[in-house]
């Protein structure tokens, strides 16, 4: 998939690809300018075929007679998904979705009264709707880490407040669902590991277009999904679980047959790798086309994909940012492919409405997404705009003409 000898521009400079490669093995790039890829990534045609082919084979010889045929295969989404993180097979399980993932990492850990979590004012909104659940259920309080001028979790200050609450969580978001920040995760986890704090990184969105490295952030539970920057199908994600966390026996609140084992009437043992929080069922379609999705992403390198996606989101924004009624809403030091703004004089549906009518694909985000982030920024909405590697300079330029049009039009 690298091609490190054709013609290179400033999103090529390192490790290129050969995009036109790429995009003919993404059927959905004949039929769309997909700038949703923090939504759900385009499928590459070796996924499809692989969820089809097994689809087939259950059709043919029944559920669990082709998952036995496909053990081997099955077994290959550990492989991949621990090569990719740097981690081992053990360390991973497989979840329906990073949320699933997130909530059964939480149920693990035995919150009592006064307990503290310790988070930033950009962790995803449904991690903070289940803070708040926790707080609810078990009188937990919530300490929010503040943010730098520039933009992001002030990593100082939060290493304070470990000193001074010493949480019984640690929370952080990678990148967050309503900004192209980059939080500075590994800064944070080598304070949680001096402070021996538990540790969990949702890593939705930067896994399949950032390198992520376990051992180098130092968290103790990592969750992701695949549909999004890995290209993976829809109702799949993972849950890593350090090695430590596994030792000291925490277990999903409600483990079943497969994590578990039923030893005497009243007694059961849980199994000792990161199995024991999964389930029995498995959409195994779907595990094997994950499986499919990230070999595809180690095979294209996610270190040029690291390289030219989030240069084609700066491309963007520089494109936008000159326009009137254009306001540009990523800060940080360091941003991923997430680009966002706000649109004067247009409500936010006409708006997303008038890009699909121009076969764009997009994202909104409302308030009710990040209301830290989105209070700080005074805005009720943004469009979100989010290309990937197999996108091109030209579709980059094409939807900055097409929102530049459509402000200079105005709606409301």
């Amino acid at each position: 998939m690298r091609d490190i000898n054709s013609a290179s521009d400033s999103t090529r400079e390192a490790l290129q690809l050969d995009v036109t490669a790429l995009r003919a093995e993404t059927p959905g790039c004949r039929q769309v300018i997909h700038f949703n890829n923090a939504g759900c990534g385009l499928l590459a045609a070796p996924v499809l075929e692989t969820m089809v082919d097994h689809l087939n084979l259950e059709a043919q010889m029944g559920g669990y007679e082709a998952a036995a045929t496909r053990a081997a295969e099955v077994r290959g989404f550990y492989r991949e998904t621990a090569a990719l993180i740097n981690t081992t097979p053990d360390n991973i399980a497989f979840a329906g979705s990073a949320t699933h993932a997130y909530a059964n990492a939480l149920s693990s850990i035995p919150f009592g009264a006064d307990d503290v979590i310790l988070t930033t004012r950009d962790d995803f909104v449904s991690n903070q709707i289940a803070f708040l659940s926790l707080r609810k259920r078990f009188g937990v309080r919530i300490v929010h880490a503040p943010d730098t001028p520039e933009g992001g979790v002030d990593v100082a200050a939060m290493a304070a407040l470990m000193r001074t609450h010493r949480p019984r969580l640690v929370s952080a978001t990678h990148v967050p669902t309503n900004s192209g920040l980059v939080s500075p995760v590994a800064d944070i986890g080598r304070h949680c590991r001096e402070l021996d704090l538990l540790y969990l990184v949702d890593a939705c969105q930067s896994v399949g277009q950032l390198v992520i490295d376990v051992e180098e952030i130092g968290c103790d539970f990592l969750t992701a999904t695949c549909r999004k920057f890995l290209r993976g199908p829809r109702g799949s994600g993972f849950l890593y679980v350090s090695d430590r966390v596994l030792r000291a026996g925490h277990e999903p609140l409600f483990i079943d047959m497969h994590g578990a084992r039923w030893t005497a009437p009243g007694a059961y043992e849980p199994v000792r790798t990161a199995a024991r929080f999964e389930e029995w069922e498995f959409p195994y379609a779907t595990v094997l086309g994950s499986a499919a999705a990230t070999r595809y992403a180690r095979e294209v390198g996610v270190e040029a994909i690291e390289q030219r996606t989030p240069a084609l989101a700066a491309r963007l924004r520089a494109r936008l940012a000159p326009l009137p009624g254009v306001r540009l809403l990523d800060r940080g030091p360091r941003l991923a492919a997430l680009v966002t703004f706000g649109v004067a004089d247009w409500q936010p549906v006409p708006f997303k409405e008038a890009m699909d009518a121009r076969g764009i694909n997009s994202a909104l985000s409302y308030r009710e997404f990040a209301q830290f982030d989105f209070g700080t920024k005074g805005i009720e909405w943004c469009l979100r705009l989010s290309p990937h590697y197999y996108n091109t300079e030209e579709e980059v330029d094409h939807v900055a003409d097409a929102v530049a049009d459509l402000v200079a039009r105005g709606r409301r």
